[in-house]
């Protein structure tokens, strides 16, 4: 049962991400950011409910603007997403 309450609180998460990602063309850089960070909290209080060690540290020395940020938080989250495939392939 945790595990799959943990699987549907990452799909509600992907679901609303993709959703923002369609609806954002009136969103700013800053709410971009805002839902990447998101993302990214959720999906690693995801992976830690499974057992899993997470690193959801996000190192933004060297990133200036907004979008730079924004790229660093998609990347953090396709490493997460990575580790949550490998744990339910298990």
């Amino acid at each position: 049962m945790k595990k799959l309450t943990a699987i549907t609180a990452t799909l509600i998460t992907a679901s609303v991400l993709s959703t923002s990602a369609f609806a954002s063309t009136g969103d700013s850089a800053r709410e971009e950011l805002r839902n990447a960070k998101v993302g990214v909290t959720a999906l690693a209080n995801t992976l830690e409910n499974l057992g899993a060690t997470v690193d959801a540290s996000v190192d933004l020395n060297g990133a200036s603007t907004l979008s730079q940020k924004e790229a660093i938080y998609d990347a953090k989250y396709s490493e997460l997403q990575t580790q949550f495939n490998e744990l339910n392939a298990q």
